[in-house]
């Protein structure tokens, strides 16, 4: 008799194979922290620039902005290994992982956005719109060719095969376009917007097969009590949970980058785009 009842789930999707073939053991060199954000300001800017330009902006691409502009200030945490040797990436290029119209079936779709620390906020977003309906709507070639060439990846080859386009992508620096895998998929890190499932706190396991050594998860923006001058006064807050690849990554690099996540959250006013002088109904 079977110690339990159980049936092989079906339908797995892409992503979740990615997952299924990057760990084979439990243990990793991972350093978790989070940054709790005052974020009235940056809602206030959200609303601002919304109503002034037509682009409806969200806590994501500012962290994604703010991530940017931490990673040019440290170009030591802008790295990945290979051959057990840190190397450092020349551009700033991120990830936002971002649900599917079918989140069980497609899982998490990576949205890739480069030069990320010279850009506008505005011009990220808008790029990232775009390519989020393109995913959703099947039009992204590469996506659709990487997809296509898991679901033919037998389960029980995923660590190999994961394994081996790592070592291919990043070991040896080859492109694999060739094999109908995108470049760089993930790039320097990665952003998930767990504030979008309802989660104030969570906190990423790093992807091995990626050499993604930052992954940050902003969380939900929540109301709470806070100190102002002395006083307690309500106010939103925002954390920003980090896991963080421990044989290049220490706390001086952490520290530069959540010192100008805090910056940039708090003041964003005098960090992102500028506003127009009148809003756009005018």
């Amino acid at each position: 008799m079977a110690h339990l009842q159980l049936k092989p789930k079906r339908d797995v999707s892409s992503f979740r194979k990615l997952a299924i073939g990057s760990w084979a053991n439990a243990y990793d060199p991972t350093v978790y922290g989070t940054l709790t954000v005052r974020m009235d300001a940056a809602l206030e800017y959200l609303e601002a620039f919304h109503q002034r330009t037509g682009v409806r902006l969200t806590t994501t691409h500012l962290v994604l902005k703010a991530l940017g502009e931490g990673l040019r200030r440290c170009p030591d945490a802008n790295a990945l290994l290979r051959f057990q040797r840190i190397y450092l990436r020349q551009k700033v290029t991120l990830c936002a992982l971002v649900p599917g119209a079918d989140p069980d079936r497609t899982g998490l779709t990576p949205v890739r956005l480069e030069d990320v620390d010279t850009r506008s906020v505005r011009d990220l977003a808008v790029e990232m719109e775009a390519r989020v309906a393109r995913a959703r709507e099947g039009r992204d070639d590469a996506l659709e060719k990487g997809r296509g060439l898991l679901r033919r990846i037998p389960h029980l080859l995923l660590h190999r095969f994961t394994a081996w386009a790592s070592f291919l992508m990043y070991t040896l620096n080859l492109d694999p376009s060739w094999l109908g895998l995108p470049r760089d998929p993930f790039g320097s890190a990665v952003v998930v917007d767990v504030g979008t499932l309802g989660l104030d706190t969570a906190y990423l396991p790093l992807a091995p097969f990626t050499r993604v050594p930052i992954f940050l998860a902003p969380g939900a923006v929540r109301q709470t009590a806070v100190v102002e001058e002395g006083r307690v006064v309500p106010g939103r807050v925002m954390s920003v949970n980090a896991s963080f690849d421990h044989r290049f990554i220490d706390g001086y690099h952490a520290g530069v980058i959540a010192n100008t996540l805090r910056e940039m959250l708090e003041h964003p006013f005098e960090s992102f785009d500028p506003l127009p002088d009148a809003p756009l109904s005018e």
